[in-house]
């Protein structure tokens, strides 16, 4: 097999790559032995040089997304639908304009996307979590701006991870795909997609433009707000055209009543805070509390894209903080060890992460696992999938699921011929597993403090967890990256509690590894639906990693030059959170401040509460509150949630008013508004830290 196919030349080759004339519902309801009968398309081109370019070009620059965007909320963006519709807008332009023999098929659109979500999505976890969480955790007296790891261990660590889960995926996909057939919601939506893009060329060029109108006007956003070409008194150049955010709250303090505590300053720490705060009077505003409106197109796109439900309860979490939990904490003195006098917050503005993670990332924690132990059926069905005997793996036996019809023998010999010319070799697996392995261990021992049997049991652990996160995957479309990244803390913060690197470390092995699973997983599923060939799909991917690791790691280093961007310029409510994680193991809750203990307590109870109520009352779930929301409310700036939630509100209107005009342009419109602004909000970010800084 060739490496690189050519793409189709002549009319023959073009319509072998059409799209097929069954809708993707109709292939799903296929067994495996029909798929392979009427579904697969044979070797036609796909894989080809300028599908992986297009998707290598796309995904560097979408990794940049979703590494502002992970850094901003916490949470990382597929961005696969948003490449097919670039691609096939591209491409249909280049063979308009002459520039190509040919247009882009659907296979080859479909090979552009798993590279594409490879770089830009598979490969950004642990630099929005383990990666960050370890910067700050590096800042002391000596180096107040934390010590980077160098950008090669980086690398290094961000490709073995992404290799890492690639290949753990190869096992799961006739199990999980071919034979249980389950859905892989987003792998199951780019199929409709391109579908949709290739026999709707009207629609498709529509939703073309909305995208790019939307990241043309996405892009003047960071170069009015954040490019710092107006100088100040303190600085050279401190200040972009047009202020971070709008102070539109601040008039509440004359006509609210003074005797709200959120207005009040703690009489033993007057003085203080008047001074620090450059205060005229002994109140404060509301802005103190971050209470503002920011002026953010993305956050508002991914509100979007989030919904109303999770979103809501963010800015309730966020009102509780600034209203309730923070004004105590303003006030709560401890004399610690050293005999000196701390508060549980110490600014208004800083309460969201000295007091809101103590209580919002217990409540993510708990919600997590809790949904994570739910899933008791999931994880059986995901070992007895695994050890299972197939039917196609003995002719004896009859089909996969009860109903398929048993084969004859010419049937079986030919469908396991098909299978092994069109499936992953188990071969490329086991390379696979040995290079990762070696990669990750030897990695996490050189640099991370992780002992290698530690580093091997690690492996092993996510072997078992990323199977476990493949399925709900398949099942619910939610990667609990994040829970199963708990679960490793938890234990090797038992196993090696005095180590927070390690502690992060391995368990961004299992989050990160799980994450690229599924990812590959749903790109598959893609490709399963609209015939494509496994085998050239896996590569595809795989070439889309080493494009991901160089622009995740770049784009960190240019978002975050040191420790202080986060938490200023970027929450990284994600990596707040395994901070805070690692912080307890590392020092004990006894050298906690005692009110950000309580809070640890309550977080983990009404985390509990809250997601066992939307397991037993699931018709109730839409009016119940999300423990997810609320937790990640507690973690942010106020600001952030409320403009998440006023894209919400947005979208859910125009889905009551305009139903048919939203589900045409509402993710367009958001994804282009994101990549417009992320990718031209890390170039500004260059330019401020290396180029205009004084």
């Amino acid at each position: 097999m060739s490496f690189f196919q050519e793409p189709p030349r002549t009319d023959a080759e073009q319509e072998l790559g059409k799209p097929l004339e069954l809708s993707p519902e109709e292939v799903n309801a296929f067994d495996e032995a029909e798929w392979y009968k009427r579904a697969y398309r044979g070797d036609v081109p796909q894989f080809t040089f300028r599908a992986v370019l297009t998707g290598s070009i796309l995904g560097f620059f979408l990794a940049f997304t979703n590494i502002y965007i992970g850094l901003k909320t916490g949470w990382l963006l597929g961005v696969a639908l948003t490449a097919c519709i670039l691609s096939f807008a591209i491409w249909g332009s280049f063979s308009k304009l002459g520039l190509t023999k040919s247009p882009m098929s659907i296979l080859e659109n479909n090979c552009m996307q798993s590279t594409a979500s490879a770089a830009g999505y598979a490969t950004g976890n642990t630099m929005v979590s383990a990666i960050p969480a370890m910067l700050m955790l590096s800042v002391s007296e000596a180096h107040p701006g934390g010590v980077h790891k160098p950008w090669y261990v980086l690398a290094l660590w961000v490709f073995f991870l992404a290799v890492l889960g690639t290949t753990l995926a190869i096992p799961l996909k006739r199990n999980l795909i071919n034979q249980e057939r389950l859905k892989f919601p987003s792998g199951t939506a780019a199929a409709v997609t391109l579908q949709g893009l290739y026999n709707k060329g009207a629609e498709a060029a529509a939703k073309a433009r909305a995208l790019f109108l939307a990241m043309g006007l996405g892009v003047l956003l960071p170069l009015v707000r954040d490019l710092k070409l107006l100088p100040s008194k303190e600085k050279k150049h401190d200040h972009g055209l047009i202020p971070d955010s709008s102070e539109i709250f601040d008039w509440l303090h004359r006509v609210l009543p003074k005797s709200l505590r959120i207005f009040q300053i703690p009489e033993v720490r007057r003085e203080e805070l008047m001074h620090k705060l450059e205060l005229k009077e002994p109140a404060l505003e509301l802005s103190h509390w971050t209470l503002s409106l920011e002026h953010s197109g993305v956050l508002v796109a991914a509100g979007a894209l989030v919904g109303l439900r999770t979103t809501f309860w963010m800015v309730a979490g966020g009102l509780y903080l600034a209203f309730v939990l923070g004004p105590e904490a303003l006030g709560s003195p401890f004399v610690n060890a050293q005999g000196i006098t701390v508060y549980a917050a110490t600014m208004p503005m800083k309460a969201w992460k000295e007091i809101g993670i103590w209580l919002g990332a217990p409540m993510l924690v708990a919600s997590g696992l809790i949904a994570f132990a739910a899933q008791a059926k999931t994880m059986v069905r995901a070992f007895q999938g695994i050890f299972r005997k197939s039917a196609a793996a003995d002719g004896a036996e009859k089909g996969y699921r009860e109903g398929d019809i048993s084969e004859s023998a010419e049937e079986q010999a030919a469908h396991a011929k098909a299978r092994a010319d069109v499936e992953v070799p188990g071969s490329w697996f086991w390379t696979g597993i040995v290079i990762s392995t070696v990669g990750v261990v030897g990695t996490a021992r050189a640099f991370f403090e992780v002992p290698i049997p530690y580093g091997l049991l690690a492996v092993a652990m996510t072997a078992v967890l990323g199977l476990v996160a493949c399925r709900a995957t398949g099942e619910t479309d939610i990667t609990p990256g994040g829970a199963m990244g708990k679960i490793m803390q938890l234990t090797f913060g038992k196993l090696i509690p005095q180590s927070t690197t390690a502690n992060l470390m391995t368990a961004a092995i299992t989050s990160g590894s799980a994450l690229a699973a599924a990812d590959l997983l749903n790109d598959l599923k893609s490709g399963y639906l609209l015939g494509a060939s496994p085998r050239r799909q896996f590569l595809a991917q795989a070439a889309g990693i080493f494009t991901g690791t160089a622009a995740t790691v770049l784009c960190f280093y240019i978002l975050v030059p040191d420790a202080s961007a986060l938490g200023r310029d970027f929450p990284a409510p994600g990596a707040q959170q395994w901070k805070a994680v690692a912080e307890v193991f590392r020092y004990g809750l006894a050298n906690l401040h005692p009110m950000a203990a309580r809070c640890i307590v309550h977080g983990l109870i009404v985390g509990s509460v809250f997601a066992l109520a939307e397991l037993l009352f699931p018709k109730a779930k839409a009016w119940l509150p999300s423990p997810t929301g609320i937790g990640l409310g507690l973690t942010l700036p106020f600001a952030s949630p409320l403009a998440m939630f006023l894209g919400a509100l947005i979208a859910w209107v125009l889905q009551r008013g305009a139903k048919t005009w939203a589900e045409k342009y509402l993710v367009p419109i958001a994804a282009g508004a994101i990549a417009g602004e992320s990718i031209v909000g890390v170039l500004v970010q260059a330019l401020n830290n290396f180029v205009l800084k004084g």
